[in-house]
């Protein structure tokens, strides 16, 4: 799917809309040299990570944010300290399953403006830190 028609349709879901931001951003982060490690990993009763990637030595676990309309603020500032709390909860599972442990590791924001004209993702290095 081009670029220009990823959003194209005027019928999508909330759903639809997220899956098509994080797909632009995968596709973003692969052109930009991350290498994809897993999509949508989920951890049960904590939550889910929506893209595990390691650009260069860092382990980074990046959360897409897709919005149609920017008149409400950015992206970023949607992931609510609750949801941090529970992205590092599950980065820490990611990281024990996968023996990972002395990687560094750092979360990143993925902004996906979809109702820019073409749509476009910014992304943004160490968002927000583990306590």
């Amino acid at each position: 799917m081009k670029l220009t028609e990823i959003f194209s349709s005027k019928n999508l879901s909330k759903k639809e809309i997220g899956d098509r931001g994080e797909e632009l951003a995968a596709r973003l982060l692969k052109k930009k040299g991350y290498k994809i490690l897993a999509r949508n990993f989920s951890v049960h009763r904590v939550g889910e990570l929506d893209i595990v990637a390691m650009d260069g030595e860092y382990l980074c676990f990046v959360e897409v944010r897709t919005r149609s309309r920017e008149d409400y603020g950015s992206p970023a500032e949607t992931v609510s300290a609750a949801k941090r709390a529970r992205l590092v909860r599950a980065a820490e599972a990611y990281i024990l399953q996968n023996g990972l442990e002395n990687a560094p590791a750092r979360f990143d924001v993925a902004e996906v403006y979809a109702g820019a004209e073409p749509p476009r993702v910014e992304i943004i290095k160490d968002a927000f830190y583990a306590d």
